[in-house]
């Protein structure tokens, strides 16, 4: 769920309300309803659909107990992953590999927006995928992409 989030920005809700038949592994996509139920489709690279594979073929099973549910992530007791679940999980999972800083799955949406921008990417692209209905919702990504050029800038050119 981790890699699926950052790997395509979708919001939390977004994340726990995907069920199989909204993700393509084969194309590299996923189909996710966002506010007022906007379908929108969104890629994702091979890490974030390497992992998507293993848990559908390996753990997916595991935690169904043999029972069919549409949703795709679900709980050790085969229901849907909540909200609320997830954040717990995701806190666990930062305490584990040492991360002691404020985390929320909202922090990886962001991410996966700066990182887009900062590698170039095309503003009305990152709108498209995060599903923002206005576009300068967006561009607060770019102040933050400028920020870190400025620092680049400062730190490796001769005339900073």
């Amino acid at each position: 769920m981790i890699e699926t989030l950052y790997a395509t920005g979708v919001r939390v809700s977004e994340l726990c309300g995907l069920k199989t038949i909204d993700v393509n592994l084969e194309a590299g996509y996923l189909s996710a309803f966002g506010k007022g139920r906007k379908q929108r489709l969104i890629p994702f690279g091979e890490q974030a659909r390497d992992r998507v594979a293993a848990y559908v073929e390996r753990a997916r099973p595991i935690l169904l107990h043999g029972r069919i549910r549409e949703a795709l992530f679900v709980t050790s007791r085969g229901a849907a992953m909540t909200r609320q679940g997830f954040w717990k999980l995701l806190k666990r999972h930062a305490l584990g590999v040492g991360i002691r800083k404020p985390i929320s799955p909202h922090k990886l949406r962001h991410s996966f927006a700066t990182h887009l921008l900062e590698r170039g990417a095309d503003l009305r692209a990152v709108q498209a995928m995060l599903g923002h209905a206005d576009i300068s919702t967006t561009q607060i990504y770019t102040h933050l992409s400028r920020a870190r050029l400025q620092e680049v800038y400062q730190k490796h050119h001769p005339r900073a």
